[in-house]
C-alpha cells in the first residue's frame, strides 16, 4: 500500500524534527507555490484572489487563499505542529556516576516515557543568538546518534517488566558524554562552575556550530530531544507506517496537501480557505500561539476587514464558516481491544475518523457530523466514527479550544493510529491520502 501521498507525508516528519522545522518547512512549501509571507506587526494589503501565510513564534502557520469576490465566509482546517517528548533545561549537563555526562531534561506533554529507553535520540530546535542588527532565532538540528537513554537491567530491579513507575528526574535523563562539562563540577549536582571547563562536551557549542555562530552568542534557545529511527512502511503488504511525530504531522501535512492543491482555485462561494498549524495542543494551547489564544480570530477578523467588511459583516461571515479540528484519533488496538468502544473502534487504513464526545472534548455534533459524511460520500472517501469506551475520559484536542475564540460549526475528525504520545508511532499507510482527498473536496466545495 506504498503510495506517493504516504512517501510525501514521511520525508515531511523526518525533516520536522520539532514545531520549529515542521512549520519551516511548511513555509517553504508555501513560498514555492506562490504565497506571500505576512508580519503581523505590518499593515498588510491584501489582494483579491492573493494568497497568503503568517507565522507566529515561528512554531504556528496559518496560511489562507482569498476569492477573487466578497468574502462570505472561511473553511478552515485546523491542527497542531508539537508532539510530547523531552525539552531540555537551561545549563542541562550533569555530571554523575561513572565520569557520564547526563542531560538535565523535563517532559513537555504526556509522554509514553518508556518508549524513548534503549534507541538513538538527538536534539533540535532553535537558538537565539547575539547579532549585529538584533537578536536573531535559528533553527538547528544536530542530526546525529548522540544521546542515549539506557533502560536499568531486569536484574537489578524485578519491577521493570511489571511496569514500576518511570521518573524523569531520577531515570531518564539522556546520557551524552564522558568528561566534567563546562558548566558542572565533579561529584556532580550540575552547579555552574566554567573554571572547570576541561574540554568535555558542552550541548549549547555544538548548538553554535550547527547554527554557524560562536557559543557566546548564543543567549537563549529551546532545544529538544527527538527520537532518531527513521519513519518505515511495513508489513505483509506495506500496509501501515511507523514514525515519530505522527500525532499530529499526519493530519497537518495531509490536510496541507489538499489545501496547496486547491491554492490557485477560486471559490464561487467567496469563502476564504484557511489551513491553519498551532503549536502547543500538547500542553494545553494556553499560548500566544496555540489554539487557545488570539491567533486564528485576529487573522480571520484582519482578512475580513481587507475586504472592507465592518464588525457586523464579519460575524455574519463567522456564522457561514466551517471548521474540521484534524488530529490523530485512536485506533482499535488488537492486545487490547477490550479498551475500546464496543462498537465505534476505528481501524487503520480505514478512511477519515470521526471523534464524539459527550462531554464535549470534540466540537462534532449531529449537523457538523453529518456534513462530513456527505462530503465523504459524495466524494468516495470512506469514514468511521470514534467514541471513547464510557468508562475512559479519553483526551481532548484543539477544536473547542479555538471555538472558545472563533465560534463556528466544526467537527473533529483525524485518522487512526497506535501508540499515540510514543517515541515510535504507527499508522495505516492508506490514510493519508485519504485525508488528502477530503481536504482537496472540502476546499473545492465545502
Amino acid at each position: 500500500m506504498r503510495n506517493e501521498t504516504a512517501e510525501k507525508l514521511l520525508r515531511y516528519i523526518e525533516k520536522s524534527t520539532t514545531a520549529f522545522h515542521a512549520v519551516e518547512n511548511l513555509r517553504i512549501e508555501l513560498e514555492k507555490a506562490g504565497f506571500t509571507g505576512l508580519d503581523e506587526r505590518d499593515v498588510w494589503d491584501l489582494k483579491p484572489g492573493g494568497r497568503y501565510y503568517v507565522t507566529r513564534n515561528h512554531s504556528s502557520i496559518l496560511s489562507f487563499r482569498l476569492p477573487a469576490g466578497r468574502i462570505t465566509g472561511f473553511r478552515i482546517i485546523a491542527s497542531h505542529s508539537d508532539s510530547p517528548c523531552f525539552k531540555l533545561k537551561t545549563a542541562p549537563e550533569m555530571k554523575g556516576a561513572g565520569e557520564c555526562i547526563r542531560l538535565n531534561v523535563e517532559r513537555y506533554g504526556g509522554m509514553i516515557l518508556h518508549s524513548w529507553l534503549d534507541r538513538p535520540l538527538s536534539v533540535a530546535g532553535r537558538i537565539i543568538a547575539d547579532a549585529e542588527d538584533g537578536l536573531k532565532e535559528i533553527l538547528v538540528d544536530l542530526d546525529r546518534d548522540l544521546l542515549m537513554i539506557p533502560s536499568l537491567a531486569i536484574h537489578m530491579d524485578p519491577r521493570i517488566n511489571k511496569g514500576a513507575e518511570l521518573s524523569v528526574q531520577h531515570h531518564l535523563l539522556p546520557l551524552f558524554g564522558q568528561g566534567i562539562p563546562g558548566n558542572a563540577v565533579p561529584g556532580g549536582d550540575g552547579t555552574a562552575g566554567p573554571e572547570n571547563r576541561d574540554g568535555a562536551p558542552v550541548l549549547a557549542d555544538l548548538a553554535a556550530a550547527a547554527a554557524g555562530v560562536e557559543g557566546d552568542q548564543v543567549l537563549g534557545a529551546d532545544l529538544f530531544v527527538y527520537n532518531r529511527m527513521k519513519p518505515v512502511f511495513w508489513g505483509a503488504d506495506e500496509e501501515f507506517i511507523s514514525s515519530g511525530r505522527l500525532d499530529d504531522l499526519e493530519c497537518a501535512y495531509s490536510s496541507f496537501l489538499g489545501f496547496l492543491e486547491n491554492a490557485g482555485t477560486d471559490r464561487s462561494d467567496g469563502a476564504v480557505n484557511v489551513h491553519v498549524v498551532f503549536d502547543n495542543e500538547e500542553v494545553g494551547s494556553a499560548t500566544a500561539q496555540g489554539a487557545d489564544s488570539t491567533f486564528l480570530e485576529e487573522i480571520l477578523e484582519r482578512i475580513s476587514l481587507s475586504g472592507g467588511a465592518g464588525r457586523e459583516e464579519y460575524m455574519a461571515q463567522l456564522a457561514s464558516s466551517f471548521m474540521l479540528s484534524a488530529d490523530n484519533a485512536h485506533a482499535v488496538h488488537p492486545n487490547y481491544v477490550d479498551k475500546a468502544d464496543p462498537v465505534n473502534r476505528p481501524v487503520m487504513n480505514g478512511g477519515i475518523v470521526i471523534k464524539h464526545n459527550a462531554a464535549q472534548k470534540y466540537t462534532t455534533d449531529g449537523v457538523s457530523s453529518a456534513r462530513v459524511v456527505r462530503l465523504c460520500r459524495e466524494n468516495g472517501i470512506p469514514y468511521q466514527h470514534f467514541t471513547n469506551h464510557s468508562d475512559s475520559p479519553g483526551g481532548s484536542t484543539l477544536g473547542n479550544l479555538s471555538q472558545a475564540h472563533v465560534s463556528v460549526r466544526s467537527a473533529d475528525i483525524g485518522l487512526a493510529q497506535l501508540a499515540m504520545h510514543s517515541s515510535y508511532e504507527s499508522a495505516g499507510a492508506r490514510d493519508p491520502e485519504w485525508m488528502r482527498k477530503l481536504s482537496e473536496a472540502f476546499y473545492r466545495e465545502g
